[in-house]
């Protein structure tokens, strides 16, 4: 079992100025390992059902699953660009993603937690969306 926590995600999407912005507040558990840490959580506020969300941290790299209605497992590499598919009730989106940074801080200390990664995202092939990912957890 891990450490209770309550995670505050915000995303912000840039789409050619055109921006998305996107808040999740829910309850989640941590759990620090030698080589990685894991965040978990399910996105309760959804029409279509719960979402379950893992997110394994490791040095320069980043990995975040999504299972229910809807499917991903999208890979975050520092410097580098990935492939994943996300599925969802209406098809199947391939995503091309490039990781510009991420920055870690580890929940210690009674201190709060946070994971910033920034990147983009071409969707089906199509031109690049800019993403900022701000995750922060709290015991």
């Amino acid at each position: 079992m891990g450490q209770e926590i309550q995670i505050n995600l915000h995303m912000t999407i840039d789409d050619n100025g055109q921006m998305e912005y996107n808040t999740i507040r829910e309850k989640g558990e941590y759990f620090q390992r030698d080589q990685f840490d894991v965040l978990s959580y399910v996105e309760s506020n959804n029409e279509d059902g719960p979402i379950k969300n893992r997110i394994t941290i490791q040095p320069e790299r980043v990995n975040i699953k999504r299972s229910g209605h809807v499917q991903m497992n999208q890979q975050f590499r520092l410097h580098k660009k990935t492939e994943n598919v996300f599925k969802h009730p209406y098809g199947t989106i391939r995503m091309e993603t490039y990781t510009k940074s991420i920055v870690y801080k580890r929940l210690e200390n009674k201190e709060d937690g946070s994971l910033i990664i920034e990147y983009s995202v071409k969707l089906n092939g199509q031109e690049a969306r800019e993403h900022r990912l701000e995750l922060y957890f709290e015991e």
